[in-house]
């Protein structure tokens, strides 16, 4: 899709004009809108309340249709409450099979400029998404039409840049939407490392090394092994490095779960528990969407995907409850539940990462429980930090872009309840506070590395689409990360 900007007085014609209006303010303010403000206002039919939309056929304007979008009182807008309204906007003109669009941005008080046009700009991109590759005769009868042109007008010069960098990072989220969207055998260990090594063609200043089964079994990576001994296919470990800023030692880990599908194992998931499995490696997937999407913008930083990739199937090979595994770490893991597999593989990741890439800080990003979507639903992700410094500049990041962060606490005292009669641990306790005890196994295994965990097993895959998530695969996480190496790059040039 081609974005940019234009004066509104020179626009040139296209399907429609989005016009935003806030609730309780006279549309006659926009020029061409005097008629139609007086039948509105007569009628009802429209009165500017968040995310209202109201189509209008001016006579002789460059457009055939303006778009009326309602954004809220103003006094109450957010950075938020605009990306919801323009998604509003984006859908409708998507309805009415429209390809170009020219949009006013909102203008506020309450936001900087930068703000508002660029959450105006963000909930048209984000929305402007479908996936539609799996779909055959149905596309033909009702097919699914994305915006081709957006123009924005009246726009600073200024925004130009940003709206490119907004195309970019939007880009990268619809990235890791195809791939968790996908068919889990469309994404297994040799496919995803193949997409992997493909970064470097792209972006010369990515590295991407693949350790397949033979070098894990060398690396003695006996977690990542087990896990995927019930899988015809064979596990990896990818690890996609991009050096934005090599005179720097700061250096970013991202680790991300990659369960290209999960039965559950041994432990098998009963009734729909595995319908929405494929989307078990949406933390992999992120990570590297993450890292692909800092190299097209040329991020000043040094930030490495690390992605354990395998398959939690069933057969005579299955690893088995009751049995311990070693580490890659050298600590010894009994299996108590082949369900909570999604730590295991992060293990082995992790101690490989802090052993071989040296980071200055690490964060791991995974779909891995569902009692953090209990605690939390579908629009705020956990967060566990050991370090408070980290855990402020991830928060800082969420604020920023709306992908919502709540800090959960690494309460010390459960980590008995994770301790072993025949081992150094079991991977899975009781019910009670398990998401916190998900990280407390996590964290055995970074040593003295600053560490954060994201567990958005509820924000990563939603029960139905909605705002600007147009299908169940959100790609949350890319622009919350992306946030956090910008932050990042600014404090340390």
């Amino acid at each position: 899709m081609k974005s940019s900007i234009a004066p509104f007085h020179q626009r040139e014609s296209a399907d429609v004009l989005i016009v935003p209006v806030w609730e309780g303010v006279s549309l006659g303010k926009t020029p061409g809108l005097e008629r139609a403000a007086r039948a509105l206002a007569a009628t009802g039919d429209f009165k500017g309340k968040l995310g209202e939309t109201y189509f209008l056929y001016p006579e002789d304007a460059v457009e055939p249709r303006w778009l009326l979008v309602g954004l809220g009182k103003e006094e109450k807008v957010t950075a938020e409450s605009l990306r919801r309204s323009y998604a509003a906007a984006a859908r409708e003109v998507q309805g009415k099979q429209g390809k170009t669009a020219n949009v006013l941005p909102a203008r506020t008080k309450k936001l900087s400029h930068e703000e508002a046009f660029k959450a105006s700009a963000e909930g048209l991109l984000l929305t402007n998404y479908a996936f539609t590759r799996l779909k055959a005769d149905s596309v033909k009868e009702n097919p699914s039409v994305l915006l081709e042109k957006i123009v924005f007008l009246d726009a600073k010069a200024s925004d130009e840049a940003l709206l490119s960098k907004l195309e970019t990072i939007a880009s990268g989220v619809h990235f890791v939407r195809d791939l968790v969207n996908s068919n889990a055998d469309d994404k297994t260990a040799p496919v995803l490392a193949k997409m992997a090594k493909e970064f470097e063609r792209e972006h010369p200043r990515i590295q991407t090394t693949i350790l397949d089964k033979k070098k894990l079994e060398q690396e003695k990576m006996g977690l990542l092994l087990a896990v995927n001994r019930g899988s015809s296919h064979e596990p990896c470990l990818i690890i996609s490095s991009y050096k934005g800023d090599p005179e720097s030692k700061e250096h970013v880990v991202l680790v991300g779960k990659g369960m290209s599908y999960d039965t559950g194992g041994l432990n098998l998931k009963v009734g729909d528990g595995m319908l929405t499995m494929k989307c078990d490696m949406s933390g992999a997937a992120t990570v590297l969407g993450t890292v692909k999407t800092a190299a097209a913008l040329d991020l000043k930083v040094n930030v490495t995907a690390v992605a354990p990739i395998a398959e939690n199937c069933i057969d005579a090979h299955s690893y088995k409850p009751g049995d311990v595994y070693h580490s890659h770490s050298g600590k010894t893991v009994e299996i108590t539940n082949t369900d909570a597999e999604g730590r295991l593989i992060l293990a082995d990741a992790m101690s490989y990462a802090v052993e071989h890439l040296h980071p200055s800080c690490m964060i791991d990003v995974a779909s891995l429980t569902g009692a953090i979507v209990i605690a939390l639903g579908e629009e705020i992700a956990g967060l566990f930090a050991a370090d408070d410094v980290l855990s402020k500049e991830l928060m800082s990041a969420s604020s920023a872009v709306g992908e919502l962060l709540w800090a959960m606490p690494v309460h010390d005292d459960y980590r008995e309840s994770m301790k072993s009669e025949i081992a150094d641990l079991i991977n899975s306790g009781s019910r009670d506070g398990s998401s916190i005890k998900a990280a407390l196994f996590l964290q055995e295994f970074v040593k003295d590395v600053p560490w954060a965990h994201i567990d958005f097993a509820g924000t990563c895959y939603l029960s139905k689409p909605k705002h600007y998530y147009t299908t169940k695969a959100s790609g949350f996480g890319v622009r919350l990360l992306i946030e956090f190496l910008e932050q990042k790059a600014g404090r340390t040039s």
